[in-house]
């Protein structure tokens, strides 16, 4: 009789412990979701354009990014929640930070989307719906990504990849039209998923150095936004300040050098 209480009991404890169990997984894949922009600042957003950066040659999307927010003084309002985002934090002067995080401006105007850490193809059509899903919801028409062309030297140029009559606008403020490439990884999975949906996605582009942080071309870049959406931000601090640039953003893009060949990258 006391052994028969002792197996019910046990029976009971192995049933609590194996429910317990369930829940705690099921409330772990709550908490690592496909893709989800998680907000951690109410900002009102007045449709703004968004500019994005990705790991790419030089690095030029994030150093560019980062030089945008810095300059228009952005503050930090969400974070890309993943389970294909690797375990990884960042930390720069000893402070850390998110890997993939969302900014807006003051005014609700600009938003800008940084990430600095090499992402893998799987998952990245998750990761691309969820960020153009929240651009839909703030009412963005237009997202432009800043990234690098692989080449032994910057030249000084911005080149554009858009649909034709944006093109043939940018062509007037100097900036060049690429005549034939391809994109790969969460950059052209954006431009893709814009081309089918309310969202007009285009690409500016500089040759950057393929195995070093390239702050002319991140400079050359912000020149051609001002040109083209008559905005004023100063880049001489990315053109005197190459050594600390290069020192900061080193490691990734040293990542970024191992991995290239499965992540991100233009081809011209």
């Amino acid at each position: 009789m006391m052994g028969k209480k002792y197996t019910q009991k046990h029976t009971r404890c192995l049933t609590i412990k194996v429910i317990k169990q369930n829940r705690l997984k099921k409330n772990m894949q709550e908490e690592f979701p496909e893709a989800q922009v998680f907000e951690i600042k109410n900002r009102e957003l007045k449709n703004p354009i968004i500019f994005a950066g990705f790991v790419g040659a030089g690095l030029v999307g994030p150093v560019a990014i980062n030089h945008i927010i810095e300059k228009l003084e952005m503050d930090e309002i969400g974070v890309m929640r993943s389970k294909y985002l690797p375990p990884s934090t960042v930390f720069m002067r000893g402070r850390l930070r998110h890997p993939f995080r969302f900014y807006a401006n003051q005014e609700g105007t600009i938003c800008a989307i940084i990430c600095e850490i090499t992402l893998r193809m799987d998952g990245l059509y998750s990761l691309v719906s969820s960020i153009l899903d929240w651009a839909a919801e703030k009412g963005s028409k237009e997202i432009v990504i800043l990234d690098g062309v692989a080449s032994m030297e910057h030249d000084d140029k911005a080149y554009c990849a858009a649909e034709e009559d944006l093109v043939r606008t940018m062509a007037d403020k100097d900036i060049s039209m690429i005549p034939q490439g391809f994109i790969t990884g969460i950059p052209g999975g954006i431009l893709n998923e814009c081309l089918v949906r309310e969202i007009q996605g285009l690409t500016l582009l500089a040759k950057a150095n393929k195995i070093a942080p390239d702050s002319a071309a991140a400079a050359t870049l912000i020149e051609a936004l001002n040109r083209f959406y008559e905005m004023n931000i100063d880049t001489t601090e990315l053109k005197k300040e190459r050594d600390r640039i290069h020192s900061e953003f080193s490691e990734l893009s040293q990542k970024y050098v191992e991995h290239r060949e499965e992540i991100a990258g233009m081809y011209m």
